[in-house]
C-alpha cells in the first residue's frame, strides 16, 4: 500500500487520473467475505518478517473474545479470507486465525527465534485445518479417479488429496453435519468409497434410500 501511495505522487497526471478511476469507479458484485484493513495485513507482516511476537484480543467462531499471545509466521491467503499461521505461546502448540476476527491493533513485543513449519509447510497446514480439522465430521474417502481430474473439483479449503494410484486419491475432508459431507461428495462427481466414518456410510444409505422413494 505504501509502495502504491509513492507511485500514484509519481505518475504523470494523465496516468494518474486513470489509477483513481479504477479505484473509484470499479465496485464488486458480491460480497464474498469480510474485508481486512490494510494497516492490519502490514502490522502483521512486518511481525512475521521481524521475528516480533504479538498480543492481540481473538473473537473466534463462538464465544467471548480471548487474549492470545503469539509467535507470527506466516499471512495465508485462501482467496476469500486472510488467516494468520502463529506458534500460540499460552496453548503451547500451532494455531490458525482468521485476520478479521483480530480485534484492535495488535501490540508488538519481544523477539522470538523462527520455528519449522507444523507438518512441514504453513499453505499446507492451513489447507489440513480448514478442509476438515476443526470439523465435528471427519472423514477419508478414496475417489475412483486420477487425482490430476479430482484436483480442479475439491478447493484447498474443502479438502486434502493424496494420491494412491494412477486410477485413484484419497481425500480427507469434513463438516459439521453428516448431511453437508454427503452433499459435497455427490457433487464431486465420481465413484467413491468411505473408509471412515462409520456413521457417514449409515447416513448415505439411509439418504440412497429416500432419494430412490423420491425419484420413483
Amino acid at each position: 500500500m505504501r509502495a502504491l501511495s509513492k507511485l500514484e505522487q509519481v505518475l504523470p497526471s494523465r496516468l494518474a487520473r486513470r489509477v483513481a478511476a479504477l479505484h473509484t469507479f470499479i465496485v464488486p458484485l458480491v460480497n464474498r467475505g469480510p474485508t481486512v484493513d490494510a494497516a492490519m495485513l502490514s502490522t502483521l507482516a512486518a511481525a512475521c518478517r521481524d521475528y516480533h511476537r504479538l498480543r492481540f484480543s481473538y473473537h473466534g467462531r463462538a464465544g467471548a473474545p480471548t487474549e492470545r499471545a503469539v509467535e507470527p509466521h506466516r499471512l495465508v491467503h485462501t482467496g476469500r479470507r486472510w488467516y494468520l499461521v502463529a506458534w500460540d505461546v499460552g496453548r503451547r502448540d500451532w494455531r490458525t486465525f482468521r485476520v478479521d476476527r483480530i480485534e484492535g491493533k495488535p501490540i508488538t513485543s519481544s523477539l522470538f527465534a523462527p520455528r519449522k513449519p507444523p507438518e512441514g509447510d504453513f499453505a499446507a497446514y492451513v489447507s489440513r485445518t480448514l478442509s476438515y480439522m476443526q470439523y465435528e465430521y471427519r472423514a477419508r474417502v478414496t475417489l475412483h479417479a486420477p487425482i490430476e481430474s479430482i484436483a480442479p473439483r475439491v478447493a484447498p479449503t474443502a479438502g486434502v488429496l493424496e494420491a494412491i494410484d494412477a486410477n485413484s486419491c484419497l481425500l480427507h475432508t469434513g463438516a459439521h453435519s453428516l448431511d453437508t459431507l454427503c452433499v459435497h461428495l455427490a457433487l464431486i462427481g465420481v465413484d467413491f468409497s468411505v473408509q471412515e466414518p462409520a456413521e457417514l456410510i449409515d447416513y448415505m444409505r439411509r439418504m440412497a434410500e429416500r432419494l430412490h422413494r423420491a425419484a420413483n
